[in-house]
């Protein structure tokens, strides 16, 4: 795999959509404003005269301030969430139900995880993040934060059972990359600007709330019809704009996962690693499903999708088998066996560390291997 191609192509690809999402809120901006000035100028008819009521509409000192507001209206609501979301990375791995990890652990899984997290963090050249465990027996993995100074890394407690040490390296070299192209940081943004758009459909909406009362009080006539067709187009341009919008963020999340794949083969040199993760997850029963009940707003953090998506093109990821294919090109298309947890796995979160949470049928001899880090004979991942 030539992951220097592969990073260049995920790159200039998530760029192009980018800029298309960005001309798209240009332009549902200016049709908000076109529709707004047109809707002052049907409200008051002396500003039209005899004239056009488009070309009343776009007459420039008018156009000028509706425009003004607009843009104000949107930036607003976009600074609004930004500020919300502005949380540093152990606030999203604590709402997924994530616990820091000891450093002085003695669970063999999490000491090995946390060899791993270090050794990533030399390979990439960053700062060691505080690592998190969530105790779900699906396989996933995310990276939140800012930047390196803030972030963390959150590993399920399915994954670190089911991936040996070259399939973890290769998770946690993905995560890296996240945090090293900032790929957190620019979903912020996305959101922000998103959440922007979606303020022009609120903003209709409470133009047709304000309708119905005003009708009450008897106001008139006039006024009602301009009201009425000025909030229904800005909730068809504002919705409308949103699923665009949301579309283009899954298509530039899907790029960014490609590209950390890519990465990942860089940081360790063993496409292997991930690959074969991504061949481990995709033979798991569980799946990459988070049972946490905020996962779907994250849901652009994890390693594997984190939730259900009603279509390809709202997903988040790529399918498993395109990015399989991406990073082990030889690939024939097959898979390991399907293979679930054990009971205890995947229905009692283990509460001590000192007792195993996984039983193997290889016996004692692979569960101390296991315990040394050492990865399972070709075929086989722990259970």
């Amino acid at each position: 795999m030539d992951f220097f191609t592969a990073q260049d192509r995920a790159r200039r690809l998530s760029a192009r959509l980018v800029l298309l999402l960005l001309l798209a809120v240009v332009l549902l901006v200016v049709l908000t404003c076109v529709l707004v000035a047109l809707a002052v100028v049907v409200m008051n008819p002396e500003r039209m005269g005899a004239g056009d009521p488009l070309a009343a509409a776009l007459e420039p000192r008018l156009f000028a301030l509706v425009a003004g507001g607009v843009v104000a209206i949107v930036v607003l609501g976009g600074l609004v969430r930004h500020l919300q979301l502005r949380v540093g990375g152990y606030a999203v791995a604590e709402a997924l139900g994530g616990r820091p990890l000891a450093l002085d652990t003695r669970d063999e899984d999490e000491r090995r995880l946390l060899h791993v997290v270090e050794e990533m963090a030399i390979a990439s050249g960053m700062p060691v993040p505080a690592v998190y465990l969530l105790d779900d027996a699906a396989i996933n993995a995310f990276a939140a934060g800012h930047d390196s100074h803030d972030a963390v890394i959150g590993v399920t407690r399915g994954a670190i059972e089911h991936f040996d040490r070259d399939q973890l390296q290769g998770v946690i070299a993905h995560e890296f990359s996240h945090i090293l192209h900032g790929d957190m940081r620019l979903n912020l943004r996305l959101v922000a600007l998103l959440h922007g758009i979606l303020v022009i459909g609120l903003a209709g909406r409470f133009l047709l709330r304000g309708l119905a009362g005003g009708r009450r009080r008897g106001s008139r006539r006039g006024g009602h019809v301009a009201i009425m067709g000025l909030g229904v187009a800005l909730m068809a341009v504002g919705y409308a704009g949103t699923l665009c919008g949301n579309l283009i963020k899954a298509a530039v999340s899907r790029q960014r996962e490609f590209l950390a794949d890519a990465s990942a083969v860089q940081y360790t040199r063993n496409p292997e690693g991930i690959g074969g993760a991504l061949q481990t997850l995709a033979a798991y029963r569980l799946g990459s499903h988070l049972l946490a009940a905020n996962a779907a707003e994250f849901s652009h953090l994890y390693f594997g999708s984190g939730v259900r998506s009603l279509s390809r093109f709202t997903a988040t990821h790529p399918p498993l088998e395109a990015r399989i294919r991406r990073v082990l090109p030889r690939w024939d298309g097959r898979l390991p066996e399907p293979f679930a947890p054990t009971p205890r796995a995947a229905l009692e979160p283990p509460s001590s560390p000192a007792t195993p949470s996984h039983a193997t049928p290889l016996g004692g001899a692979a569960l101390a291997g296991a315990a040394l880090g050492a990865a399972p004979p070709r075929g086989v991942a722990w259970e």
